[in-house]
C-alpha cells in the first residue's frame, strides 16, 4: 500500500497503465546500407500507421481544424525528400539508420528554429514530434499514447501535463496516479473537472508498478494498492458501492436553490474547461459557470492558435447550452506550468511570476484581440462574462477593458451584433490586486478570486514544489484576510464577488467563506451538490461570528481546527 495526496473524489479497480514516454540512446554505428535502408522504410511504414491510427481516433472529437496537424505530420513522413535526405547519410557515412534520422531532425530542427517566420520557427515542433516517433520505431520502443485505449486502466506517471489531463479518454481511464503534484495542481483540477479519480504525488509508484499490473486507487483518502489482495478488491468494491449510493441521494437536490439554513442565498456555480465538460455542470445543479479556462482550446491546438472562429464556436455552443444562466469565461491564462507546443516563449528565471495570462495578452494584443472578438460575437447567443486572469494593478485592467472595448466598436463598424449586457471582471490572485480591491472595484463589474495562486502567491511558494507544499494553507489568517479585503472591496461598490479557486468546493473551508459574505462559488461540478447539501445546515449569522473568530486565530492550523470543531467537515462527494 503506498500514499499521496487524494487529489480528486472516487475509487477506481483496473489494469495499470504506464504513460512514461521512451528514453532514446543513439550512438553512431557501423552498419550495412541495404539492411539499414530496409529498416528505415519499415519504420516509416509504421510510422505513418501510427499517425493515421491516432487521427482516426482523434477525429471523434476534434475538427477538421484541428485535425491538419495529423495531415502535416503524414506528409512529412512520406516526403520523398526527407527520405532522401537520411538515406544519402546511411550510404555516405555507413551508419545505422536511428543515427542518420536523429542527424536529419536535427538539422531540420535547426533549420526551422532558425526561420525569420515566427510561424515556420513554430514548425520546429512538429518535426521534433514526427521525427521522435520514426526514431523509437527504428529502436523498437513503444511510445504510449492514452487516446488508443480499448480497455479500462488506471494511468501511472511521474506528472501529467494540463493538456496530457485534458486529453485523457473518460471512456477507459479509470483515474491515474502519479510520482509528482499536488493536489493544486493543474493536472488535479483537471482530474476532478473531468471527474477522474486522482491520487497524486505517491512516491515510488512507478517502480512498484508495471503494465497490466492490477491496482486500487483510493482518491478519497489518497491510498494507492498495486497487485491488491482478493480481500482488498473487495473491500473497495464495497466502498465504491456506498460511494456511489452517497452520489445517487444527493441528486435530489439538483434543482433547489443553494441557501442557508436562515434564508442568504449564495450561487452555485460549475469550473469547466472545454464545451465537452458543459453536461457534468449541468447534471450537477450548479446555477452557472464560474469559470471556463480557455487555455484548453489553445492546448488541444497542435500547430497553431485557434482562430475566431473555431473560439467562436465554442463559446457560443457553452453560452447557448447555459440557457440564459451566467457563463463567466476566463481569457487566455498561458504561461507558467501551461505551455504550448506551438509557441516558444522567452526563458525567464521564475516563469510563475513572468509573462503569462493577461501579462501575455497585453503584449501579444494579436491574439487577444482574436480572442475578444470571438467572445463578444458569441455574447449575444447568452449571459457573458468576461474575467481577465492575473491582474496586478488598476492600470492592467483598464488596458485590458481598453482592448476588449476597442473590439466592440470594431465588431459593431461590421456590423456584427454584440450584447449590451457583458460583465468585464477581474479575476483576483495577486496579492497586491487583492489589497487594492476597493480601487479596483471602481473599474471592474465583478471579481472571482483565484485561490489556489493568491495562496502561492502570498505565501511566496511555488505550489508545485512538493517540499513546500505545507504552505499551501487556504485558512493562513494572511490569506483569510486577502480574501476578506477583496469581498469587502467589491462591495462597497455594489459588485459581486465569488471564488473559482479550489477553497470554494472544499467543505473545511466554505463555511468561513460564506461568512466573509462570498456571494459566488465556482467548484469542480462533482462538488456542487455536497457543498449546496453543507450550505443548508448552516445559520449565516453563525458563519459571520465564525470567520471574525478564524480571522484571530494565529496560524492555519488553529483555523483549521476551529472550523472543525465548529462545524465539522462532511464527507466529500465522491466522482465514480
Amino acid at each position: 500500500m503506498l500514499r499521496g495526496i487524494a487529489a480528486s473524489q472516487g475509487i477506481a479497480q483496473a489494469k495499470v497503465y504506464k504513460l512514461e514516454q521512451p528514453v532514446l540512446d543513439i550512438v553512431r554505428r557501423s552498419a550495412d546500407p541495404d539492411e539499414e535502408l530496409a529498416k528505415l522504410d519499415a519504420a516509416l511504414t509504421r510510422t505513418a500507421a501510427d499517425i493515421t491510427r491516432i487521427r482516426e481516433a482523434a477525429s471523434v472529437q476534434l475538427n477538421s481544424a484541428e485535425l491538419a496537424v495529423f495531415d502535416a505530420h503524414l506528409m512529412m513522413i512520406d516526403d520523398p525528400e526527407f527520405r532522401a535526405q537520411i538515406e544519402n547519410t546511411i550510404r555516405n557515412d555507413k551508419v545505422c539508420a536511428e543515427y542518420a534520422a536523429k542527424q536529419t531532425a536535427e538539422m531540420m530542427v535547426m533549420i526551422f528554429e532558425g526561420m525569420d517566420d515566427a510561424y515556420m520557427r513554430e514548425r520546429a515542433a512538429d518535426v521534433k514530434d514526427v521525427t521522435f516517433r520514426l526514431l523509437c520505431n527504428l529502436c523498437g520502443m513503444e511510445i504510449p499514447n492514452p487516446a488508443m485505449l480499448d480497455e479500462p486502466v488506471i494511468i501511472v506517471a511521474r506528472d501529467l501535463t494540463p493538456s496530457d489531463t485534458a486529453s485523457l479518454n473518460r471512456q477507459f481511464v479509470r483515474g491515474f496516479v502519479t510520482e509528482t503534484g499536488g493536489r493544486t495542481s493543474h493536472s488535479a483540477i483537471m482530474a476532478r473537472s473531468l471527474e477522474i479519480p486522482a491520487v497524486v504525488g505517491v512516491k515510488g509508484i512507478l517502480e512498484a508498478t508495471r503494465n497490466g499490473m492490477p491496482l486500487i486507487l483510493d482518491g478519497r483518502d489518497g491510498i494507492v494498492i498495486p497487485d491488491p489482495s482478493e480481500e482488498q478488491v473487495s473491500a473497495y468494491a464495497l466502498k465504491a458501492d456506498a460511494f456511489r449510493k452517497e452520489r445517487e441521494a444527493l441528486k435530489a437536490l439538483k434543482d433547489k436553490p443553494s441557501v442557508t439554513a436562515d434564508g442568504r442565498k449564495v450561487v452555485l456555480s460549475g469550473n469547466i474547461g472545454s464545451p465537452a465538460d458543459l453536461e457534468s455542470v449541468l447534471e450537477s445543479g450548479a446555477e452557472s459557470i464560474g469559470l471556463f479556462r480557455t487555455e484548453f482550446l489553445y492546448m488541444q491546438c497542435e500547430n497553431d492558435f485557434p482562430d475566431e472562429e473555431m473560439q467562436f464556436e465554442a463559446y457560443r455552443s457553452v453560452l447557448e447550452g447555459m440557457h440564459g444562466r451566467r457563463v463567466v469565461i476566463r481569457t487566455l491564462d498561458i504561461g507558467g506550468d501551461k505551455k504550448l507546443n506551438y509557441y516558444s516563449f522567452e526563458e525567464e528565471m521564475n516563469p510563475f511570476l513572468g509573462v503569462r495570462a493577461v501579462r501575455f495578452c497585453l503584449l501579444r494584443k494579436d491574439i487577444f484581440r482574436t480572442q475578444l472578438r470571438a467572445l463578444l460575437r458569441a455574447s449575444v447567443y447568452g449571459k457573458l462574462s468576461i474575467m481577465f486572469p492575473m491582474i496586478a494593478t488598476v492600470e492592467e485592467f483598464r488596458e485590458a477593458k481598453k482592448c476588449c472595448d476597442e473590439a466592440r466598436a470594431e465588431l459593431i463598424a461590421e456590423g456584427i451584433p454584440v450584447s449590451d449586457d457583458v460583465e468585464v471582471g477581474c479575476m483576483i490572485e495577486v496579492p497586491a490586486a487583492a489589497v487594492n480591491a476597493d480601487r479596483l472595484a471602481k473599474y471592474a463589474d465583478f471579481f472571482s478570486i483565484g485561490t489556489n495562486d493568491l495562496i502561492q502567491y502570498a505565501m511566496a511558494a511555488d505550489r508545485t514544489s512538493e517540499p513546500l507544499s505545507y504552505l499551501y494553507q487556504p485558512l493562513n489568517p494572511a490569506v483569510l484576510r486577502l480574501i476578506k479585503m477583496t469581498v469587502e472591496g467589491a462591495h462597497k461598490y455594489g459588485r459581486w464577488c465569488g471564488m473559482c479557486g479550489e477553497m470554494a468546493g472544499d467543505e473545511l473551508t466554505a463555511p468561513v467563506l460564506l461568512g466573509l459574505g462570498l456571494d459566488e462559488f465556482s467548484m469542480s461540478a462533482p462538488s456542487v451538490l455536497s457543498v449546496r447539501q453543507m450550505i443548508g445546515t448552516l445559520r449565516y449569522a453563525d458563519m459571520q461570528q465564525l470567520a471574525a473568530d478564524v480571522l484571530e486565530c494565529d496560524t492555519d492550523a488553529e483555523a483549521a481546527e476551529l472550523l472543525k470543531k465548529a462545524v465539522g467537515k462532511q464527507p466529500q462527494t465522491v466522482v465514480q
